[in-house]
């Protein structure tokens, strides 16, 4: 399935535009600024930084006017990535500690807070061997969140030193 989003330099979907249909890691040559979206097609992971670094906004079919009063953010979008649309199971382990060391979970499903659900205070790392994932870093799937695709993520201290409290798949339904 292919995505599809048109970014807007200013809010309301007014000024210049720039239609994108896969990763862009810097809007800076489309456009000076972003401060609204609509997405037509497919699910994105937007960045308030280049080349994917910075905060996460997860973003799904849908428009958005006003996306940084909604979302709270304080920089425009400056970078996006597709995520691929997965239609099979899910399975990701969870580690207390860093290097997949302390206690292991594996989960199959959302869980809306690790501490309720395992007596886990915060998860480390981890190892997602199916699906795409969004893991924040408070209960109820709220604060700052990341994404994560399958593979290995032995250490969450590069990401800002964020601790996971909850996590959720991002299902096919949602494209």
């Amino acid at each position: 399935m292919m995505g599809k989003v048109i970014f807007y330099e200013d809010r309301n979907f007014q000024g210049r535009s720039y239609e994108c249909m896969s990763d862009c890691g810097d809007f800076s040559s489309h456009m000076n600024r972003c401060h609204s979206c609509r997405v037509e097609s497919g699910c994105w992971m937007m960045y308030d930084h280049p080349n994917y670094m910075g905060n996460q906004y997860f973003f799904k079919r849908g428009e958005y006017a006003d996306y940084m009063s909604m979302f709270g953010m304080s920089n425009c979008i400056r970078s996006c990535r597709m995520i691929p649309m997965y239609k099979g199971s899910y399975r990701m382990r969870i580690y207390e500690r860093d290097n997949f060391m302390g206690q292991m979970h594996e989960m199959m499903d959302d869980c809306d807070n690790i501490m309720d659900r395992y007596r886990m205070s915060h998860c480390q790392s981890c190892h997602v061997m199916d699906g795409h994932w969004l893991m924040y870093e408070q209960p109820h799937y709220r604060g700052r969140m990341s994404y994560f695709r399958p593979g290995e993520y032995r250490s969450f201290s590069n990401m800002g030193g964020m601790r996971f409290m909850s996590m959720r798949r991002i299902m096919d339904s949602w494209y």
